[in-house]
C-alpha cells in the first residue's frame, strides 16, 4: 500500500509540473531540492517528509491537497 501511495504522490507532481511548464530541474531549484532526489520523489521512490511536501507545494503554487489523489492511489 505505502508504494502505491508513494507512486501516486509522485505522478501527481509529475502531472502538474508538466502542466504549469516546469522542468523537473526547475521545479527542483524552486522548491529548494536537489534535481534527483526530485526525481526520486516523482517516481514514488521516496517517503519524503511533511516539510518537502509544504515545499513542493509551494513551488508549484497549489494547496497541499491538490499533491494527493483525491481516492488515495490511482
Amino acid at each position: 500500500m505505502r508504494d502505491e501511495i508513494l507512486t501516486s504522490f509522485g505522478k501527481n507532481v509529475r502531472n502538474i509540473r508538466k502542466n504549469k511548464g516546469l522542468s523537473q530541474e526547475e521545479l527542483a531549484a524552486l522548491a529548494g531540492i536537489d534535481r534527483s532526489y526530485m526525481g526520486h520523489i516523482e517516481r514514488g521512490e521516496k517517503n519524503i517528509t511533511l516539510t518537502k511536501i509544504y515545499q513542493i507545494s509551494e513551488a508549484l503554487g497549489v494547496e497541499v491537497s491538490e499533491l494527493f489523489p483525491s481516492d488515495g492511489v490511482s
